[in-house]
């Protein structure tokens, strides 16, 4: 029996529609704006338009990771419920939810050792991180047992690719993920840099590309590159973006529905505030399924 639910973390960037109709069971993360601390409802409260226009206006943003005993409360009425539970996080290498979460369930399978408690860490973010859960339901509903299921998305988590571009790195230098000196000078030029995410689940800048009009074409061409497939790609992707204006990520798409015909379906989804406050807006990001990802 699939007498198990599927749960992931609001990070993974989907819509509470999406979450509904799939019986995806999420964990917000809370973030801020301003003085005000938000559960990251994927822009229900506070929608996109709001969120990245009060950024540009210049209120700072910030993310609290759920702990230990935040997912001690959200695990254990499922288990009383008699279910059992996959939970996929949000990279360990981005945040440290999936030691959090493999704490907590360490302690509740002592308190209920009939159960089944499977932590998986996607290695993934955003849209990627969606796309591994999503397929995982996927899975679920043809019948898979929950630790064939977990094996499964343990392999599959490293051919999900995520690749991005940011054409404004004001919210990167703020963070201190790069230097105010290299940022001033890469948008003295024009360059968006355009980054993936490794197999560890870190970000890696690939490439400095002049001009957002060649950026768009780079990650086309890149998708084309690693895809299952190559232009064939048959699988579903994910188009994400950051901000209120999707004039970049509609160009995206319009690109990859040229040049790979086959696809089963694309998703335009919003960066949510969990990442976006920390991309802020003008990022575009693209995930499929594809070759092996690689270490830097």
């Amino acid at each position: 029996m699939n007498d198990y639910i599927i749960s992931c973390c609001s990070a993974v960037d989907l819509t509470q529609e999406i979450l509904k109709e799939q019986e995806i069971s999420c964990l917000p993360f809370y973030y801020t704006l301003g003085d005000n601390t938000y559960e990251d409802d994927l822009f229900t409260t506070v929608s996109a338009d709001e969120f990245y226009r009060k950024m540009e206006e210049g209120l700072m943003t910030g993310t609290s990771q759920n702990n230990v005993s935040r997912y001690l409360e959200y695990f254990e009425p499922i288990l009383q419920k008699g279910l059992d539970i996959l939970h996929i996080t949000l990279s360990s290498g981005l945040s440290g939810t999936y030691s959090a979460a493999c704490v907590a369930a360490e302690e509740l399978l002592e308190k209920y050792p009939e159960r089944k408690l499977r932590v998986v860490d996607s290695r993934g973010a955003c849209g990627g991180y969606g796309l591994l859960v999503y397929e995982a339901v996927q899975m679920k509903k043809q019948g898979m047992p929950l630790d064939e299921l977990t094996e499964k998305v343990e392999e599959l988590r490293f051919h999900i690719h995520h690749w991005f571009f940011s054409t404004d790195l004001t919210y990167y230098i703020r963070g201190g993920r790069i230097s105010k000196t290299a940022g001033v000078f890469a948008s003295a030029l024009s360059i968006c840099p355009l980054n993936n995410m490794d197999e560890s689940g870190h970000l890696i800048v690939r490439e400095k590309v002049r001009t957002k009009k060649k950026v768009i074409k780079t990650i086309v061409d890149r998708m084309a590159e690693h895809a299952e497939g190559g232009t064939d790609y048959s699988g579903l992707v994910f188009v994400n973006y950051s901000g209120y204006d999707d004039t970049d990520c509609d160009e995206v798409i319009r690109l990859i529905r040229e040049r790979f015909p086959k696809i089963a379906g694309l998703k335009k989804l919003h960066i949510g505030p969990t990442i976006g406050a920390h991309t802020g807006p003008g990022t575009v990001a693209v995930f499929f399924h594809g070759d092996t990802r690689i270490g830097t």
